[in-house]
């Protein structure tokens, strides 16, 4: 594997390319999957990706190959430089700085096919004793090991040898002509110390699901507050993030948050941070794509802004600084309420169980269907509703936190509670 790196980086010297990068990956994956309550596979596979990025003449080509012979890699050489050649100049495209010579090690190397098989066992006995109206559709459980190089022509040179385990699962519920909408969850983790059940949101999603039996269309429309669930939040983040500050709308200009760095931007009961390197990241990265170490970052502190999420070229682009890793793995930090509590705040309003819509316009407005989700009134949860929609904008739910929860769910990937905002549209039938 190395040998075919060393051959890549002598190739691209060789055609004297004035700046380069490279990443070579080995991926082994163990997984076991399950159709309703069979085991269907059973399987190891083996992937190798080469990845090449060159910079020639202020123009920029990159390649993604699997052939690791020679002529293979002359060829993807040969084919980024071409690619490089009919796009656009920009002065900013570039490569990481030297950095200090760093091998990362984490999560387990080898598989334990005797408790994997022992843990979906158990899971295909546990839901229909527990839950007998669940309809499992498709689970997988999968042991994955990724041996991996990067390396650059300013000397920079990484090595990863990381493991974890990853469990998802996809269900409906149905009972006589009553059926559910499929919900689906899954999580990460470092050991199989725990049953699957025990883990993330997987037993409460189930639980809901056959709650969801009796779900009632909502009528009527109302601003008021929302509560969104651990699973929802994961996924709104991402938008919320990727809106306000990553490389696309902050070089375009149209973020709102822009020039907002060291100001407040939302609730001071929001502390958000992205944490690949921690202990605590079953999931995590050590290497970001633009060949840099990774490090943790908060990214709002109280509601101030402390860091965008820009890219070496982003940076380039707007003249503020890198963020020190690409995001994900998002920690908020924990709230003094309980969901309970947060709930009996509630005059009006929805808990949102999973958000279907497009991403959020450049301004944060955002529109869409709320699933698996339940009507709140006067403190109490009253039924679950069938699809609802709901409306509002990015930056002000934010900005109009009420509460965090003191629960965090541990999804390997992410921490992340529940979160109590208000003024957002729920629109029924």
């Amino acid at each position: 594997m190395r040998a075919a790196l060393d051959f890549c980086l002598e190739t691209l010297r060789q055609k004297n390319v004035d700046k380069f990068q490279c990443s070579l990956q080995k991926t082994k994956q163990y997984e076991m999957n399950l159709e309703g309550l069979d085991f269907t596979l059973i399987r190891t596979t083996a992937e190798n990706t080469l990845s090449i990025t060159v910079i020639q003449d202020q123009r920029k080509g990159s390649i993604t190959v699997n052939r690791l012979d020679q002529d293979g890699i002359v060829e993807a050489v040969d084919s980024a430089l071409e690619l490089a050649s009919t796009s656009q100049q920009d002065p900013d495209y570039d490569i990481s700085p030297p950095q200090e010579a760093q091998k990362f090690t984490s999560g387990p190397q080898e598989p334990d096919p005797e408790r994997m098989y022992e843990l979906l066992k158990e899971y295909t006995q546990q839901v229909p004793q527990l839950f007998p109206s669940i309809k499992l559709m498709e689970s997988a459980l999968l042991h994955r090991q990724v041996h991996a190089y990067f390396v650059n022509s300013n000397g920079v040179q990484f090595e990863t040898e990381q493991g974890n385990y990853s469990f998802s699962s996809i269900f409906s519920s149905k009972e006589g002509e009553k059926t559910t909408s499929f919900n689906y969850t899954g999580f990460a983790a470092k050991d199989l110390e725990k049953s699957l059940l025990e883990q993330a949101t997987l037993k409460t999603l189930l639980t809901q699901s056959v709650e969801h039996l009796e779900a009632q269309p909502f009528s009527g429309k109302f601003v008021g507050d929302v509560i969104i669930t651990p699973d929802c939040l994961e996924s709104l983040l991402w938008g919320y993030v990727m809106t306000f500050l990553s490389d696309g709308p902050m070089i375009a200009g149209i973020s709102p948050f822009q020039d907002k760095l060291g100001q407040k931007v939302a609730s001071n009961k929001l502390t958000l941070s992205s944490e690949p390197v921690s202990p605590a990241m079953a999931d995590g990265y050590f290497v970001t794509s633009d060949g840099f170490a990774a490090e943790n970052v908060t990214l709002i502190e109280e509601g101030v802004l402390k860091s965008f999420l820009l890219s070496l070229y982003g940076s380039k682009k707007t003249g503020k600084e890198r963020a020190k890793n690409q995001g994900g793995c998002f920690v908020i930090q924990p709230g003094d309420k309980s969901l309970a509590e947060m709930i009996s705040q509630v005059k009006q309003g929805l808990l949102v169980g999973r958000y279907s819509g497009g991403s959020p316009s450049p301004n944060g407005d955002f529109s869409g269907v709320a699933k698996n989700s339940y009507y709140i009134e006067d403190g109490k949860i009253k039924y679950p509703v069938t699809e609802t929609m709901i409306a509002g904008n990015m930056a002000e739910m934010f900005a109009n936190i009420k509460e965090i929860s003191a629960e965090r769910i541990d999804y390997g990937a992410g921490l992340i509670p529940y979160m109590l905002s208000t003024g957002v549209t729920v629109s029924g039938k």
